[in-house]
């Protein structure tokens, strides 16, 4: 089976990951996933295939003979998908990209438009999976895990192919920033790793942003309107005067490379109260403090205001930049580096404008560089992911295998 046939087939289950729940995994649909997956890698020949409770799915390919001593090699993706696009009943359609717009839904008028997605120009006779607009394809990260377990079966079946023990790995819940809390890093067994996780085929990327997570509960004071004159406090204007706090070009909308940005993804709120949700990014951990400290003035200056206790901040850090524990292991992305080369491609390493599970993985113990998938225009109903290009990332992590079997 091909890696973008596999995709297809794990489109179906709908993985959104919830962070309003707290158990791991965050919802039932990412065990359901873990459990078919299992099921699949036993089938194809995989040794040590474990799923614990919290959906954590581990497994391994024995060394070619010869290749016992080679160092132990790690592949890991996520399950889960975006919540913020609905992943329920993805119906998948397989094209030819001839150029121009791509329309996804004719009765809806739902059309991806090239002017709009200048990535599209790159694909133009190659095949894309797309789906009918309403949902997510959920190839990131399907597509990651599609991708490993056809290397995996490839390795297994093809014993020209030497490598040394291979650890397979899929996590839950890291699209909201939880996929790495319960990886043991010590029963995976992996010197290192690599996440498959990104956008094209030939990405080699180790630098991220350094993040946090932001939660502002604002306590207001109703008062009937009749009668609120110096009286009322109203927490949905004051969540409003927070935001109108914060500088406007600082916003993901408005930034590009190294810049880090203050992102307001969710707010809700009456007279009484109000919550706001946002994420601090920066690559520059200082500047990252810095926002940190920035907001908490905000809210001083706030509760100054309208009175001590108003405004509440809520900060916790979520990853930190990889870089720092991946460049002691240089060998990573020099033979990430060779292995697309040798594939005919161009390796690409830029700032990740976010963060993998190798971002924390990388400071457990386990360096974990990420690469590309195939796929593009994650988290939005534009999404797809191009079969050529899968094609050759599954190639690729063969390839990594067989560099460090020496």
């Amino acid at each position: 089976m091909k890696a973008y046939e596999r995709l297809i087939k794990y489109a179906s289950y709908p993985t959104a990951s919830c962070e309003e729940n707290a158990c791991c995994p965050s919802t039932p649909a990412q065990l359901d996933f873990a459990r078919a997956l299992a099921d699949e890698l036993r089938a194809i020949g995989c040794d040590e295939v474990e799923l614990d409770e919290n959906g954590y799915l581990f497994a391994a390919i024995p060394a070619s003979e010869g290749c016992e001593n080679a160092p132990v090699l790690g592949f890991i993706a996520h399950m889960d998908v975006s919540p913020e696009v609905s992943c329920e009943n993805v119906k998948t359609r397989v094209l030819t990209y001839e150029g121009g717009d791509i329309t996804l839904n004719e009765e809806k008028n739902i059309v991806m438009r090239a002017a709009d997605y200048p990535v599209l120009a790159g694909y133009v006779g190659k095949t894309l999976v797309v789906t009918d607009g309403t949902t997510l394809l959920g190839a990131d990260d399907k597509a990651g895990v599609a991708e490993i377990i056809t290397a995996a079966e490839r390795m297994i079946g093809d014993k020209s192919i030497r490598h040394g023990r291979i650890r397979l790995g899929f996590t839950p819940d890291e699209e909201i920033g939880r996929g790495a809390d319960l990886f043991d890093v010590a029963r995976f067994g992996a010197a290192f790793a690599y996440t498959l996780d990104g956008a094209s085929f030939g990405e080699v990327d180790y630098e991220t942003f350094n993040a946090a997570a932001l939660k502002v509960e604002i306590t207001g004071r109703s008062i009937h309107p009749g009668s609120a004159k110096d009286k009322m406090i109203n927490a949905s204007l004051v969540a409003s005067e927070f935001i109108s706090l914060l500088p406007a070009l600082e916003r993901p909308e408005h930034t590009c490379g190294y810049e880090g940005f203050y992102h307001l993804t969710s707010m809700e709120g009456c007279v009484e109260s109000a919550k706001l949700h946002f994420i601090l990014r920066d690559h520059d951990a200082a500047k990252l403090e810095g926002r940190k400290e920035y907001v908490q003035r905000c809210a001083v200056r706030l509760n100054q205001r309208y009175g001590e206790g108003t405004v509440a901040l809520t900060i916790t850090d979520s990853y930190r930049n990889m870089k720092e524990a991946i460049l002691p292991e240089r060998h990573l992305i020099d033979n990430a580096y060779a292995a697309v080369r040798a594939l005919g491609g161009e390796p690409v390493s830029s700032p990740v404008r976010g963060g993998t599970d190798g971002s924390r993985l990388s400071f457990m113990g386990l360096p974990c560089p990420n690469l590309g998938t195939g796929s593009h225009n994650h988290h939005g109903r534009m999404e797809f992911a191009c079969a050529e290009e899968m094609e050759k990332c599954t190639a690729l992590v063969i390839k990594l295998a067989e560099l460090y079997a020496g």
